[in-house]
């Protein structure tokens, strides 16, 4: 689990594919131009984890656990947020969250800025990445960290 269930979505986007499994709570960049115009369900308007974080333009913070599901053996559990692979995934844009996506060795505190690494985790490290928010915390226990999530 990624994202715990306290959060406040401000501004979500539900105009995007995702193509690669991926576990919710890190940050995802566009793919190729992002689709055309104000069309909802351009295949081409992507989203992914990033491979490099170097030149790639943050999109949102991942609300869904994109899966990979044998949908006739079983169904897709909408109480976890899941979405088949392919289908379109919800980012948040603005608002608050606390997840566990942040990056190895990282310890943020209260105030400092967010940006994302190589695979979507937060950081506080502005290395070739756009700064995506602000933490509101530092790590729990349990590695959890409260950021506030700002992607214009």
């Amino acid at each position: 689990m990624a994202l715990k269930p306290d959060r406040i979505e401000s501004y979500t986007d539900i105009s995007f594919f995702c193509n690669t499994v991926a576990e919710r709570g890190g940050i995802v960049v566009h793919l190729g131009n992002g689709g055309s115009g104000v069309s909802m369900d351009d295949a081409s308007a992507v989203v992914a984890y990033p491979t490099a974080n170097t030149g790639t333009k943050p999109a949102g913070l991942l609300l869904n656990d994109v899966v990979n599901l044998d949908l006739t053996r079983q169904h897709i559990n909408w109480h976890k947020d899941e979405v088949q692979l392919g289908s379109k995934v919800t980012l948040l844009r603005q608002g608050q969250v606390t997840t566990d996506m942040v990056g190895t060795g990282v310890t943020p505190t209260a105030g400092a800025d967010a940006y994302y690494d190589n695979d979507g985790k937060l950081t506080t490290v502005s290395t070739n990445s756009v700064k995506v928010g602000r933490f509101l915390s530092g790590k729990d226990a349990d590695g959890y960290v409260k950021v506030d999530i700002n992607i214009t």
